[in-house]
């Protein structure tokens, strides 16, 4: 974990204060910062390309420049609170979800009259003159590293009531991106370099009147108060499983909370699944110690001469979710020596050029990209085999487990390190073998005398 300071060894009157203010304040300072994603963010470009008789036409895009963080179904909303009394005339790839209070245009009324419109991506299979290019994908938008050919997603929007010039038009203010629930915090809108367009035929460069800038971050602590994944260890070297910790995210309470959760072989499942709220957001998971949608499973498999090897399982304990281009970060210190990986698409993540222990994993398309809701096929896995490096490599300490995980994004749970299968010393198995042979001993001698 992170931390926003680190306490001193001696401490003064002034520390002391200092600490106490801080306190003070209910925020994180790490929340909203990814250390394997330090750049990662949602940018919105709002490009006026043309000017009307009461405002203007601009094309509006959202560039997913995270690493691994998507938008997943139901998809993206966008909201903002207009500066002035600007209407929405028209949209093309995208819609509002109400049209509001338009009674002061008598003939035409626009297509939003709202001051806080609230704006949704079009469905696929749209008709093609209502679309425009990047749009109508559902509101889905995949991460920059793992589908760099569909991180972007965009809409026109035909704006009156607004200035006509790059001195009396005023960009929205307060937006809000549901991505598709909270979790991100998005700045004031900033005059940026005019976007360039080039033409179809690549032989003309078209330029907007004006460009907006905004930049939205993500913070798991805003979009759940729980976690969302917890991680499991395993190894051949011991016997012990370790689960995830109790409670990690929620605890059992079928009995104040009925439908908190469900038992796999319950009689009611079918009818619970489908029940009211199956098209809820709000996970519906199978009853367990830790009460999460994901576990993540990692399992010292088998250690040969110059190789050791690693089998990964991601299991969906959820219900009401299947999670589609699903993806996992996982940091060891042994991905610089990275030889095979089995099933899963893996690339390097390095935030830090001279540090290369971070690997960013997915499925396979029409293979394993796609994690089924909760069952028999509700898992998918993998296997890792990694070359050893005699300067650092051990089985000791719980080396060989990861350093962190992540699951879509979320950083998931990890078990406390004391409770790492452990590697057996060879003083214990001395032990064992000569209290077993003594009790072997004494038990021949009984028996015969």
């Amino acid at each position: 974990m992170d931390y926003c300071f680190r306490s001193p060894t001696r401490f003064s009157i002034s520390t002391v204060v200092l600490a106490i203010l801080l306190s003070s304040f209910t925020f994180t300072c790490t929340e909203a910062y990814d250390a394997l994603d330090p750049n990662g963010n949602i940018t919105i470009k709002w490009d006026i390309i043309s000017w009307t008789p009461d405002g203007y036409v601009a094309v509006v895009t959202m560039y997913n420049f995270q690493q691994y963080r998507h938008i997943s179904p139901p998809g993206w909303t966008l909201g903002w609170t207009w500066a002035k009394k600007e209407v929405i005339w028209s949209m093309m790839g995208s819609q509002t979800t109400e049209q509001g209070d338009c009674s002061r245009y008598k003939s035409a009324p626009p297509h939003c009259c709202k001051k806080t419109p609230t704006v949704v991506d079009l469905l696929p299979g749209t008709p093609y003159n209502q679309q425009i290019a990047n749009c109508c994908k559902g509101g889905v938008i995949n991460s920059w590293a793992q589908d760099p050919n569909n991180y972007a997603s965009s809409f026109q929007v035909s704006v009156g009531a607004a200035g006509t010039t790059n001195k009396t038009v005023k960009p929205p203010k307060n937006f809000t991106l549901l991505a598709p629930g909270p979790g991100y915090t998005c700045g004031p809108a900033v005059v940026g370099k005019p976007t360039k367009f080039i033409t179809p035929d690549g032989r003309r460069v078209t330029q907007a009147m004006m460009t907006w800038n905004v930049t939205c971050t993500y913070s798991q602590f805003l979009a759940q108060k729980t976690p969302t994944c917890c991680v499991s260890l395993s190894s051949f070297y011991n016997e012990t499983i370790v689960p995830c910790p109790m409670c990690t995210c929620g605890c059992q309470n079928n009995a104040t909370h009925p439908g908190s959760c469900v038992n796999a072989n319950s009689p009611y499942l079918a009818s619970v699944v489908n029940g009211p709220g199956k098209n809820s957001l709000t996970p519906l998971v199978q009853c367990t110690k830790h009460m999460c949608p994901i576990r993540v499973h990692w399992h010292v498999k088998l250690n040969y001469k110059e190789y050791w090897r690693v089998k990964v399982t991601i299991t969906n304990f959820n219900y009401r979710m299947n999670y589609s281009q699903w993806n996992l970060v996982v940091q060891h210190p042994n991905f610089d020596n990275l030889t095979q990986i089995f099933s899963f698409n893996y690339k390097p993540l390095t935030p830090y050029s001279s540090i290369n222990d971070t690997a960013m994993l997915w499925g396979v398309k029409f293979y394993n990209d796609f994690l089924n809701q909760a069952g028999p096929l509700g898992n998918v896995q993998s296997e890792l085999l990694f070359r050893k490096d005699k300067s650092t490599f051990t089985f000791e300490k719980g080396w060989a487990f990861p350093r962190r995980i992540y699951f879509n994004g979320d950083n998931c749970v990890m078990p406390p390190p004391d409770a790492y299968p452990y590697l057996p010393n060879t003083g214990s198995r001395l032990s064992f073998s000569l209290f077993t042979l003594l009790s072997t001993c004494w038990a021949v001698f009984f028996v015969f005398v």
